[in-house]
């Protein structure tokens, strides 16, 4: 399954690639960036064409990025220069990069010395300096993808400044999301403080005239559900007409989701959105190696596991695949993943009466 498969013909008799797809991408961490990866292959140049694809195009790639990590080098510029912190979106503006290799070595570059420069990324620093220039954290991230040529939009969830309350099932709270992480308690409820802030405006339009809307994968608590603790997102996802995809994770996480199955991750996000988001779950069925998997049992993590008729009682269709790439971590195969999601644009909304194997 290549960036070159056809993306059939919609139940409405309309290619929609003809036009080209508007997708809306949310999350943060790794996953977005790794996701974000295999899409742009889709995206269209100004000539019309897609990177090595003759078949489904997208027209407009929106990612929408959590902004509530406080710890590394994002963390520090957060607490010294009281900026948004950086990382997340410059994982973004890199895997959409013209020249992918080199903006990956350039900005993901981190200074080993230097007084104040130790520890910190060169993207990092650079965005910060936009920002500095600018007075507007969005619009340098609006710069930054310019200046990079990047394949699409980057927007943070929220320009305000908010940190992560975890509520843990013990009654416990644990403020920041560094140390919400660190925390051996299972977490129970996440919030923003403060509550109720806003989204950017063009955020809320991407969603609206979205084709696809794909929420995941990444960390469940500290980079999928703070973004649907944004008002008016989650109320502008389910309002939207697009097709609606949770990309499950690959592993459990120590400290977010261990013991979680994919039902269990769906029904978090469910709840935290205050209603039910999703059309489809893309979820793994392929083995890791028993080297991979011992692994992750040092950390007491393992496969989610894809509990297909949970998903269904919960109206969500599950779709099967080999989404897993294996190295030094488990990974997603961005192409197959970015493939199977354009072709369930195609489907629409039908339904389902068995999971469906890719």
């Amino acid at each position: 399954m290549s960036p070159s498969a056809h993306l059939k013909t919609s139940s409405t008799g309309d290619t929609r690639a003809g036009n080209g797809l508007r997708v809306v991408a949310i999350g943060g961490g790794t996953g977005l960036s790794t996701l974000l990866q295999g899409l742009r292959h889709y995206v269209t140049t100004g000539a019309g064409a897609a990177l090595g694809s003759h078949g489904p195009v997208i027209h407009d790639l929106c990612a929408v990025v959590t902004v509530s990590d406080d710890g590394g080098s994002s963390g520090r510029l957060r607490k010294e220069l009281k900026m948004l912190p950086p990382g997340d979106i410059r994982n973004c503006i890199v895997a959409l990069s013209e020249d992918e290799a080199l903006m990956s070595k350039l900005f993901r570059h981190r200074f080993e010395k230097g007084s104040g420069l130790e520890g910190h990324s060169f993207g990092n620093l650079f965005l910060a300096a936009l920002t500095s220039i600018t007075k507007d954290f969005s619009e340098a991230v609006r710069l930054s993808s310019e200046i990079l040529a990047t394949r699409g939009h980057i927007h943070p969830a929220t320009t305000s400044n908010v940190e992560l309350e975890a509520l843990m099932e013990d009654g416990t709270r644990v403020r920041g999301e560094t140390k919400i992480t660190a925390s051996k308690g299972r977490i129970h409820e996440l919030f923003l403080v403060p509550p109720d802030v806003e989204p950017l405006p063009q955020t809320l339009q991407a969603i609206a005239h979205a084709d696809l809307i794909t929420i995941g994968p990444g960390s469940l608590f500290t980079s999928l559900i703070p973004n649907l603790l944004v008002r008016g997102i989650p109320q502008a996802i389910a309002a939207s007409s697009a097709v609606k995809v949770y990309v499950c994770n690959l592993m459990t996480q120590a400290n977010e989701s261990l013991g979680r199955t994919a039902a269990d991750h769906i029904r978090a996000l469910t709840v935290h959105a205050g209603g039910q988001l999703f059309d489809y779950a893309l979820l793994n069925n392929r083995q890791a190696s028993s080297a991979l998997r011992a692994k992750y049992a040092l950390e007491g993590a393992t496969q989610v596991v894809g509990d297909c008729e949970a998903i269904q009682e919960l109206g969500v269709t599950p779709v099967l695949g080999n989404y897993l790439d294996e190295g030094e971590v488990a990974r997603h195969a961005t192409d197959r993943i970015a493939h199977d999601l354009l072709q369930l644009v195609s489907r629409g909304h039908q339904a389902q009466a068995k999971p469906r194997t890719t």
